[in-house]
């Protein structure tokens, strides 16, 4: 069963930092591209960042660039996203996603994505 665990979220102070990570079991994640996208209460889910299945390629939001960053170690079948400089209206549930996908390729649609993890609260708070 092809399964997605987001953790490391939690409560942190404006330009503090978190990293989320996003574990995958019951497929090998290499051959998939990765999402993390967020949504706030009463607000649509919006894309957040997206990595290449070799990670060459990625894909930020205008308002996480220079901010956060993706990565991913695909012998430990994890992606991670390193958020900095965090501030209140990053606060959200953050998911992470995958589907299979062409070499290279990154999307930051919602859309595009078949699986899904159950989301870890992200609140950016003092």
């Amino acid at each position: 069963q092809l399964q997605l665990v987001e953790s490391g979220g939690g409560l942190v102070q404006p330009g503090g930092s978190l990293r989320l990570s996003c574990v995958a079991s019951g497929f090998t994640l290499e051959y998939y591209t990765i999402g993390w996208f967020r949504q706030a209460p009463g607000k649509e889910r919006e894309g957040v960042s997206g990595i290449s299945r070799s990670g060459g390629s990625t894909k930020y939001a205008d308002s996480v660039k220079g901010r956060f960053t993706i990565s991913r170690d695909n012998a430990k079948n994890t992606v991670y996203l390193q958020m900095n400089s965090l501030k209140p209206e990053d606060t959200a549930v953050y998911y992470c996603a995958a589907d299979s996908a062409p070499l290279g390729y990154v999307l930051l649609s919602p859309s595009g994505y078949r699986y899904w993890g159950q989301g870890t609260q992200v609140t950016v708070s003092s």
